[in-house]
């Protein structure tokens, strides 16, 4: 364990939202701050209700309520919970965030990114190569539609992932940070058709049921039909196999960017290092 509390690296001007806001106002949220996840708070004194997250907007992109989008009674913990112990719940829960309460009250956030600053100072010379680089990567093609990465990455469980050229070399990567900046809410009104044709009289309940059409808006959060080489990141931040972890973290920091691409010795891609491998550092 370490001496570092949460309430040293939360932030704590913290962008919130009460209910009735909807989801659009919390894309627009997302989309001008770039942050991952959004509290839902009742009253002045800011007493935590639920968290919204670009993960849920992307799961759900027809829902617009946010009591309906927010995961209710999130993992919250106190100012003065040690950062290590908050990493590992954050490990073990697979969560970004931990909402930081005092006597029921927001009065703060701790991010993943927040922990990192941590792990930067600790001076741990570990290679990420022997125990925090995910091997198991996922790398798509350049030309892959918009839509299909986005299922893709909901299927395979990550946050992000690097691009390759028809080639196999290293061009991008795209995260749900650049999903959620470029997608775009659609209006539409869709019919349901309840019609059996039934030749029954016309004046029962069963006649007026049997040709009964519903009329209906919709409005859903949409990813456009374009390659994600239009919309990834070219300028890559990537570290090789034998760089220490707080390195690492620290480069994370500066670059304001939650993983990195791991290439090997002959630059090809090798795996990849999250920030979620990064924190581990701190209780492992």
């Amino acid at each position: 364990m370490t001496d570092m509390l949460a309430k040293d690296f939360m932030t704590k001007d913290v962008v919130t939202v009460e209910i009735p806001f909807s989801r659009d106002d919390v894309l627009r949220i997302l989309k001008r701050t770039g942050i991952s996840g959004v509290p839902v708070v009742k009253g002045e004194e800011k007493k935590l209700l639920g968290i919204v997250t670009r993960k849920d907007i992307l799961r759900k992109p027809e829902e617009t309520q946010i009591a309906l989008l927010m995961t209710s009674d999130p993992l919250t913990i106190e100012p003065d919970t040690d950062i290590a112990e908050a990493a590992r719940i954050m490990t073990e829960m697979r969560i970004r965030r931990l909402p930081v309460i005092d006597n029921g009250n927001l009065v703060g956030i701790l991010s993943a990114s927040d922990i990192i600053s941590a792990v930067a100072k600790l001076n741990d010379s570990r290679e990420i190569r022997d125990h925090f680089v995910s091997h198991k990567t996922f790398a798509i093609w350049e030309e892959t539609p918009l839509p299909v990465v986005g299922r893709i990455m909901e299927l395979a469980h990550v946050d992000a992932m690097p691009i390759l050229n028809s080639d196999n070399v290293l061009t991008g990567i795209i995260s749900e940070r650049d999903l959620i900046r470029c997608s775009k809410i659609e209006d539409d009104v869709q019919t349901s058709d309840f019609s059996t044709g039934t030749d029954d009289d016309e004046w029962t309940w069963e006649s007026i049921r049997d040709n009964h059409r519903i009329t209906y808006g919709i409005s859903k959060v949409e990813l456009p039909n374009r390659p994600v080489k239009d919309v990834m990141i070219t300028k890559v931040i990537s570290v090789p196999n034998n760089a220490e972890i707080s390195d690492c973290a620290l480069k994370m920091k500066r670059g304001r960017v939650d993983q990195m691409p791991v290439i090997d010795n002959d630059g090809r891609l090798s795996g990849m290092l999250f920030d979620r491998d990064v924190i581990r550092a701190l209780f492992e």
